[in-house]
């Protein structure tokens, strides 16, 4: 059965904050539960969100809830293990609404390391803004 991936191991990086206001717009703030706090990246395409687990796991779904007027368009999800190259896994499209939206990956591969790019923003300057980001999948011992 599916469970959530993200726990306090698993580190984050993101392309970028609006403002370099990690206090107010931080990665932080996709992974705590409050729907008042998201990651704002500034400005520019192809914006992004690295994720490395602690251990290998099988991704089954990806979900994302973004602000509307601020979300990805077309998107890509990577991976890979802990230091290879990262490899394609799916292109995904979401919708350009405030609802936490679900996509679901065919046929897992083991990864250690996963990539979001958003290629391109509903946003005119091409700003991302997540609320929710969370990674469903089994964790492979």
């Amino acid at each position: 059965m599916a469970e959530s991936l993200i726990c306090n191991n698993t580190q984050s990086r993101v392309s970028s904050v609006l403002n370099r206001d990690v206090r107010q717009f931080g990665k932080k703030f996709m992974f705590d539960s409050n729907e008042e706090t998201c990651w704002n990246s500034d400005q520019g395409e192809s914006q992004w969100v690295v994720l490395e687990f602690p251990q290998p796991v099988k991704v089954s779904e990806l979900r994302l809830q973004f602000q509307g007027g601020f979300s990805g368009k077309s998107c890509k999800l990577e991976g890979s293990a802990k230091e290879k190259d990262l490899k394609h896994i799916v292109d995904f499209y979401p919708e350009d609404n405030n609802c936490l939206q679900s996509f679901p990956i065919q046929d897992p591969p083991l990864v250690q390391r996963l990539k979001i790019v958003f290629e391109n923003s509903a946003d005119f300057f091409g700003r991302i803004i997540v609320y929710t980001l969370e990674i469903l999948g089994e964790r492979v011992l």
